[in-house]
This record gives structure tokens, C-alpha cells and sequence, in this order.
């Protein structure tokens, strides 16, 4: 199994769950997140003065899935969150040892 996180821009948000909801993702978790990477924040005019804003607005998607999945997984969100330009985002991939499902007891791709 395999996690997936893409930190990507809000406005993607739908785009990438209709991306996902496509190729057969039933369910995901997201979270509103603050962070920059090479684009490094930017500033904002408000009420005549200037402020730095260091963090900017991003939205991170989790989800796991079976090893089977990843190629088409990965090239739906990257399809879906690109824009071309900088702050596009970043998607990590990491290795599952276990998954339980809580409810039922069920362990591996089938808790998934």
C-alpha cells in the first residue's frame, strides 16, 4: 500500500477530488494548510500598508492506496492541480506497513 499527500492550491480542491472520483478513489482527507517553498510568501496592500505574508494558503490531500493504483492515482492529481505556475504544489509518496479499519477488524488493502 501507498500514502499519498499533495499539498496543492485551494482552488484545485475540486478539480482533483473529480480527478481522484474518476479513476476510482472513493475516499480521501483533506486539510487547510499554511506554507511556501520557493516562492517564499508575498506581499499584500491593506487599508494603504504593506505587509509581508509568509505563509501562503495551500490545501494537503491524503490518501492510501493499493501499489496497483499509484501510476494512475499520481497522474490524476498531477493532471488536475497543475496550473504551470509556481506554488503548483508537491505530491509525496510514502509506503504503508498497515492499515486496520476500526469498525470491523479488517487489516491491509481491505481496510483501505
Amino acid at each position: 500500500m501507498k500514502k499519498i499527500e499533495a499539498i496543492i492550491k485551494p482552488f484545485k480542491l475540486d478539480e482533483v477530488k473529480e480527478a481522484l472520483h474518476d479513476v476510482g478513489i472513493s475516499g480521501i482527507t483533506v486539510t487547510e494548510s499554511k506554507g511556501f517553498g520557493r516562492q517564499k510568501g508575498h506581499t499584500e496592500l491593506y487599508r494603504g500598508a504593506e505587509y509581508v505574508v509568509d505563509f501562503v494558503p495551500k490545501v494537503k490531500v491524503e490518501l492510501v492506496i493499493d501499489d496497483s493504483q499509484l501510476e494512475n492515482v499520481v497522474e490524476a492529481i498531477q493532471t488536475a492541480a497543475h496550473t504551470g505556475r509556481i506554488g503548483d504544489g508537491k505530491i509525496f509518496v510514502t509506503n504503508i506497513e498497515e492499515a486496520i479499519r476500526i469498525r470491523t477488524g479488517e487489516t491491509g488493502p481491505d481496510a483501505v
